[in-house]
């Protein structure tokens, strides 16, 4: 009956279903004698067939085996008819299975549920949708077949529509796979509420006891965050699945922390591929990289294999580490064990690579890859930009749209962070055009990257404008702007989005504790400080390193090293950016000692550190300590940079250093290729003219590659007035009111000049000129700390409540003040 034609279906179905596991030959052999075979015998023949064919997804075979049901006369079964419809599903063959569905002349509901799995299979949602409102009668399977069907769609809230729908039909549901697959849609859109609706359904229709549901359930509140309730379950069944205890692993992370999702590993009664990846991943992204890659060698150990998951784990361990040999050890394990890399482990390389600083390694892995998906393609621009190589980064953006890969929000975020120079602002602002037309201006991430470049690029108009727009704002949404008026200076601003944020985590208060101490406001922002405390938040190496720098700024000793042994206390002590500060504090509240004790400590200083040290030598007047820093800091092979220099020529300058100053200016360009900037030259100026050596100081100036700003000629005119040349304070004081600046210290020098040397009539034109121009003169500000609090004083203030007896004791110390001498002045 069957004839050659079957025969050869069977015998390539045999050849190329051997080499699959569990594969028994029997399930596609039939006798030659078919007539000897049963219709039943025949049907399960042909059953077993289809389904060999539905796992091989074959289309030739596929189409002979449906011919071949035709010549047999088969072909009007319902059952074989319905297998049909599942393996031409399986083969994509849509149209083909549209087909026999129409040709059915009583399809029954398994007909229908077929087909429309099929349909949603291949993401012809609107067909299936059709099809379902036209079924005669539905099943639970034809629910769940709908609602998991959007699911793997990402249409999510459809899914839980259909489940709502559901119950409106049906009053009661029988099949526990509805609440799973609404479990899992919850889960993936956190929708608390509705996960505590549909536990309580589950015990309801008695489905409590039931283990996929049970797992469903923890793993619905562990993703909804809701970790307390998923712990409940979990210690009310006898005997966890070893899922449940996967599950377990990550909510216990969420909720004490990765001491406790330890514990609960080490406890469990066994372990699979899924147990340790989940810990590993803990590990990693909680920057516990040497214990992610303790534990993966004990993976090893105990004979599990690891696969990509856990290779992008341990890459990543790797990446936080800057472990470059780590990475490359790894690296070459993964090409031995997987011959083909595929684009999860690609991209983890590509980013290791980038991060550890070897950008053509990065090249070579991405090059090497078949294929190249977002994740990759994202990898490689993000190295490139942090490279600083912007416009390269802009290229392979290009290079990616050509190559038809879909773009999404995160590279195009990545993008966005590559536009935020300014040189870059108008590719950036084109690509929030095309954003707009393809209506992804409104995802969370992309609206962050936008907020940020704007900020970046100083514009916080256009910042404050997307930000409005954003339809979701989250914690980074807020920071961004608060970092966006920071960089304008608005402080004003940036304090009233803090006080707006519906919460706030630790980079915020970082964010608003940073914008204060750049912008001058250090009361402000020790305030702030003392605010975190009262209100809980737990502190960071940021906060201290900022922090301290505020003590710094205001020399607030006392108060400093407390925050310093709290800093100690709390393990950040040791931290290179913590301990930078502290060198810096101690130097602005003139204790070198202390500051050179921390500097010591340091284990891995880098060139913040010795210019810290350098800094704070020079400010206090130690140009010789400062030469003998920077030489040991060149024998440690760490290059000096232009703030370097400034240090040195700086220490110079306040000890006299001539000969040293002007070796030390030369080997600016000469060694290391650094052009000298506008502080270089006037700490020149300022060490020729505090040297006497005025001529050649405004030789200097007259040869200077740009023109003077106020500091250089500031520089130089206080030279002219410590040596009392007349004639080059005038020609100095003349260039200096050309500059037509706003900033009163100029003037103020410049009067005070007038008035030491008895020129009334000069003094009152200088201050004619700054009332004309509008300038006033700054009060002058000076502070104290008595008792760990801080007394400010300015210029005719009278607030202080100790003003009198401040007062009596000033002119007490006048009186004992012997006269004064009336300085001469000469050409």
């Amino acid at each position: 009956m069957f004839g050659v034609s079957f025969d050869y279906c069977t015998r390539v179905l045999i050849r190329r279903l051997s080499t699959q596991p569990h594969f028994s030959a029997e399930c596609l052999f039939f006798h030659h004698s078919s007539s000897q075979q049963s219709y039943m015998e025949i049907s399960q023949k042909f059953y077993q067939a289809m389904k060999a064919c539905s796992s091989l997804s074959s289309i030739p075979l596929a189409q002979k085996l449906h011919a071949q049901l035709i010549s047999t006369g088969l072909d009007s079964s319902i059952f074989l008819q319905n297998h049909i419809l599942h393996m031409y599903s399986a083969c994509s063959l849509l149209d083909d299975a549209s087909r026999v569905f129409y040709s059915i002349h009583n399809p029954n509901v398994f007909t229908w549920n077929t087909m429309i799995n099929g349909l949603l299979d291949s993401g012809r949602i609107r067909d299936a949708e059709k099809l379902f409102d036209e079924m005669p009668v539905r099943d639970s399977v034809s629910w769940t077949t709908m609602m998991s069907g959007y699911f793997r769609n990402g249409r999510i809230e459809d899914s839980l529509i259909v489940f709502a729908s559901m119950f409106r039909c049906c009053k009661y549901v029988s099949d526990p796979f509805s609440f799973t697959c609404a479990m899992k849609a919850c889960a993936s859109l956190g929708f608390i509420n509705f996960a505590r609706q549909l536990h309580g359904l589950v015990e309801k229709f008695d489905f409590g006891s039931n283990m996929p549901i049970q797992s469903s359930a923890i793993d619905m509140y562990i993703k909804c965050d809701e970790v307390t309730s998923a712990e409940k379950i979990f210690l009310r069944i006898p005997e966890p699945s070893l899922f449940c205890w996967n599950s377990m692993i990550y909510g216990y992370s969420k909720l004490y922390g990765i001491g406790k999702a330890f514990d609960v590993f080490t406890q469990m009664p066994e372990r699979d591929s899924v147990s340790w990846n989940t810990m590993i991943s803990i590990f990693s992204q909680h920057n516990f990289g040497i214990e992610s890659l303790g534990l993966f060698v004990e993976m090893w150990k105990q004979g599990f294999k690891p696969n990509s998951i856990t290779y992008a784990s341990i890459l990543r361990a790797c990446t936080s580490l800057y472990d470059l040999g780590w990475g490359t050890h790894l690296h070459a394990r993964i090409v031995r064990a997987e011959p083909n890399l595929d684009v999860l482990v690609g991209g983890g390389l590509i980013d290791m690579y980038t991060k550890c600083g070897h950008l053509r390694f990065a090249r070579k892995v991405f090059n090497s890859l078949k294929e190249h998906n977002a994740v990759s393609w994202t990898s490689l621009i993000s190295g490139v930009a942090q490279f600083g190589l912007e416009e390269e980064a802009l290229v392979l953006f290009n290079q990616m749209r050509e190559s038809l890969v879909a773009l999404d929000e995160f590279t195009l975020a990545t993008v966005l962070g590559a536009c935020s120079a300014q040189k870059h602002v108008l590719v950036g602002e084109q690509l929030h055009g095309y954003l707009i037309k393809a209506g992804m201006d409104s995802s969370v991430p992309v609206g962050n990257a936008l907020v940020a470049m704007y900020a970046k690029c100083e514009n916080s108009h256009e910042a404050n404008r997307v930000f409005e727009l954003l339809p979701i704002k989250d914690v980074i949404s807020w920071t961004s702007m608060i970092t966006a008026y920071s960089q304008v200076g608005n402080v004003e601003k940036a304090q009233e989005y803090f006080d707006k944020m519906p919460e706030r985590n630790i980079i915020t208060w970082n964010s608003m504790l940073t914008t204060y101490v750049q912008n001058g406001y250090w009361e402000e922002g020790l305030k702030l400080y003392n605010l975190m405390q009262r209100e809980g938040v737990d502190p960071d190496w940021v906060t201290y390193a900022t922090t301290i720098s505020a003590c710094a700024d205001l020399a607030v000793y006392k108060l400093g090293i407390q925050i310093v042994a709290l800093a100690e206390k709390l393990g950040f002590g040791s931290n290179a950016s913590v301990a930078n500060s502290v060198v810096t504090m101690y130097s602005k509240c003139g204790r070198m000692e202390e500051a050179q004790k921390v500097f010591d400590s340091i284990d891995e200083k880098n060139l913040i550190s010795w210019n810290a040290l350098m800094s704070g030598y020079a400010q206090n007047g130690q140009g010789r300590k400062v030469i003998e820093i920077f030489e040991d800091m060149l024998s440690m092979d760490c290059n000096p940079d232009h703030i370097s220099y400034t240090s040195v020529l700086s220490g110079c300058s306040h000890s006299g250093l001539v000969t040293e100053g002007k070796h030390y200016f030369s080997s600016m360009n000469k060694d290391f290729g650094i052009c000298p900037a506008s502080e270089h030259y006037s700490c020149m100026v300022d060490l020729l003219g505090r040297a006497g050596l005025l001529e050649e100081a405004k030789n200097l100036i007259d040869g200077l590659p740009f023109k003077p700003n106020v500091a250089i000629w500031g520089a130089f005119l206080s030279a002219c007035r410590i040596h009392r040349n007349s004639k080059l304070v005038e020609f100095a004081a003349r260039n200096l009111l050309e500059l037509e600046v706003e900033d009163s210290g100029g003037y103020v020098l410049l009067a005070n000049i007038y008035s030491d040397s008895g020129n009334s009539e000069g003094f009152a034109g200088v201050r004619n000129l700054m009332r004309n121009k509008g300038i006033q003169k700054n009060p002058g500000c000076s502070w104290v700390e008595v008792d760990n609090r801080v007394h400010v004083f300015t210029v005719d203030d009278t607030n202080h409540p100790q003003t009198k007896d401040i007062y009596i004791m000033l002119e007490d110390i006048n009186r004992k003040i012997e006269g004064h001498r009336t300085p001469s002045w000469s050409n």
